[in-house]
């Protein structure tokens, strides 16, 4: 079974809610994903910001619109109840019960309203007037639409970061690998990070980097800019390059991508070899503002529920 939209999990939050006083949201979240029959890979997965699970904010979204209608009210920190009007909907509520739906109860009414009228106090002269959206289009939690937002513009980004990265030097590659290297905490300062760079003729070596700023250990380097897939073979001649200096680490860096043959044989070998492609060296230099920089920052806040605790 598919995972519920926060729109669908609306009646059988209601559901579970007349079937005592009062219900817990620690209570809620196992109840409804044994009742949607959510795998443990269901269960566990996370929006894009790592920090929250998928079902668990829709769970939240149901319960907090349902509240909003005045079909449920909030008992104490974390639990509700459904209400008498909660109850009379249950007899004759369709099966899925949307946002248009609750648009009946006036509470609901107002609350979309004054949030209508945020939206136009915050709109700037030149916005265009929209037609109102249908309220059961609205099937992701505002997390979701955001997080889906920010992965839009993130992917867009990491390609516009590879199609750059393909265009500049190979010394300048070179360079860019060092910095992003260092701004991950290797080599300490920039100055002197690397060295031998660039020198071929070294067996397949293209650099070296200190692991920690007092240098106690190296990580070997191979940067190349590649057109094609990177196989097996310049992995094998790489890891040979490792063995002849008794390195155990090395770390392989393309512009391009590796293949399937190249990637098995990298897990195999005693060795440590970390491959990294292209979209992967993007999103490093994006993570640690390598060639990049910030335009916008959100920050989401929660209430605290500990700060209203009077003793």
């Amino acid at each position: 079974m598919a995972m519920p939209d926060f729109q669908t999990l609306m009646r059988p939050v209601l559901e579970f809610a007349a079937g005592a006083e009062e219900r817990s949201m620690k209570e809620t979240y196992p109840v409804l994903a044994d009742q949607f029959q959510l795998s443990e890979e269901e269960r566990e997965q996370l929006l894009p910001s790592g920090r929250v699970r998928l079902f668990r904010n829709r769970v939240a979204w149901a319960v907090t619109h349902l509240k909003k209608a005045g079909l449920l009210e909030p008992r104490r920190r974390g639990v509700y109840a459904i209400t008498s009007q909660g109850k009379k909907v249950l007899v004759d509520a369709p099966e899925r019960i949307t946002l248009n739906y609750l648009m009946q109860f006036e509470a609901f009414r107002e609350f979309r309203s004054q949030r209508s009228d945020n939206e136009r106090s915050n709109a700037t002269a030149e916005t265009v007037e929209q037609p109102t959206p249908d309220l059961e289009d609205e099937g992701q939690t505002p997390e979701e639409a955001l997080a889906k937002a920010w992965k839009e513009i993130q992917e867009n980004l990491e390609s516009e970061v590879v199609d750059q990265i393909k265009q500049v030097s190979p010394a300048f590659f070179e360079q860019l690998v060092v910095d992003v290297l260092v701004s991950m905490g290797y080599g300490g300062e920039r100055l002197g990070a690397a060295r031998a760079v660039g020198q071929s003729g070294d067996g397949g070596i293209d650099g070296i980097i200190d692991e920690d700023p007092l240098g106690l250990d190296v990580i070997y380097l191979q940067a190349k800019r590649w057109e094609g897939m990177v196989g097996r073979p310049e992995i094998q001649k790489f890891a040979g390059a490792l063995q002849g200096r008794r390195a155990k680490k090395g770390v392989f860096i393309t512009t391009s991508s590796f293949t399937r043959e190249a990637r098995e044989y990298a897990s195999m070998i005693d060795n440590r070899i970390v491959l990294i492609d292209g979209y992967r060296l993007a999103r490093l230099m994006i993570d640690h503002d390598v060639g990049v920089s910030p335009v916008e920052r959100y920050v989401i806040k929660r209430l605290d529920t500990d700060y209203f605790v009077e003793e």
